[in-house]
């Protein structure tokens, strides 16, 4: 076994505190609106259901390589990283201080399915108002960038949000979508969707095949460092200007990928028609190799 896979910390397993000190530096995280406020959902208090000291997000302030930067986590353990009121407002409040104070980047860890049905307006209010918050901070020339590895993925309201942000680091184990698998086989039938298909749901969420379309702008391991390296290199990089041009062009693309693939089922048809060598063998790789596959590729 290699020094790398011995001393390797698993993204997907770890908690929104420890995913936050993997990519900060070592102290250099203050937590605002700390588990000292209590600041718990009232929806969930009247229905007489658990609720969480922080309500399922960690928010605050840190350096990454010495810059200062803002760090939101969600908890997917508690009702699955589900938005609601407290919820939301803390991350709104998280970007509007970005918006104001101007840090190098906002890093948010995204691990979410979406609304909490348990206080559905406050929570759909709470994503419209994130969504607001986000792309005022980056009309200020704040960087957004999502990081989507944990069980719960980005789905629903969270799927939206990440889709506006800069730039995204996924992980293989990272899915991302609008509606979730399950939902779509409620709705539709277990022939249109099967959720038990892992397999598929991976090659139709999961982030071998965002990163293929282009939509996760990084690939990395199931890693903390690895998702802190993905972080540096994007606050590095900076954030492009995003004009009206950029955007038109933005949108030219997704229609011709639309018409490309209209017939596609999953990835798996998506690399076939792109020509990638042993399609078939994608799915094993590891990120550093998988991405050197799409970068090629990208490059033709």
């Amino acid at each position: 076994m290699s020094a790398h896979a011995i001393t390797r910390r698993s993204w997907f397993e770890a908690d929104a505190r420890t995913r936050i000190h993997g990519l900060v530096d070592a102290g250099s995280f203050s937590e605002l609106c700390g588990p000292h406020e209590r600041l718990t959902s009232p929806h969930l208090a009247v229905l007489d259901l658990p609720v969480a000291f922080d309500d399922g997000v960690v928010v605050g302030e840190a350096t990454l390589d010495g810059e200062r930067i803002l760090v939101g986590a969600q908890q997917g353990e508690f009702n699955g990283g589900s938005v609601g009121e407290i919820h939301g407002a803390k991350l709104r409040g998280l970007l509007d201080r970005a918006r104001d104070t101007r840090p190098a980047a906002v890093l948010l860890a995204i691990d979410s399915g979406g609304v909490r049905l348990h206080e559905a307006n406050a929570g759909l209010i709470a994503i419209s108002e994130l969504m607001r918050a986000l792309l005022g901070a980056r009309a200020a020339g704040v960087p957004v960038y999502g990081l989507i590895g944990g069980s719960c993925g980005a789905f629903g309201g969270m799927g939206i949000v990440a889709r506006l942000c800069d730039g995204l680091i996924m992980s293989e184990e990272g899915r991302l979508g609008l509606s979730g698998p399950e939902v779509i086989e409620t709705v539709k039938g277990v022939d249109e969707f099967d959720s038990k298909d892992r397999a598929l749901v991976w090659r139709i969420t999961g982030g071998k095949i965002r990163r293929t379309l282009g939509e996760a702008t990084l690939l990395v391991d199931d890693d903390l460092g690895a998702f802190r390296g993905g972080a540096k290199a994007l606050l590095a990089r900076g954030a492009p200007l995003r004009g009206l041009a950029a955007l038109d062009a933005d949108q030219a693309a997704l229609a011709a990928r639309a018409q490309r693939h209209a017939d596609a089922r999953d990835g798996l048809d998506i690399w076939r028609a792109l020509g990638l060598p042993d399609a078939e063998r994608l799915a094993m790789l590891d990120a550093d190799a998988f991405n050197r596959i799409i970068d090629r590729a990208e490059t033709a």
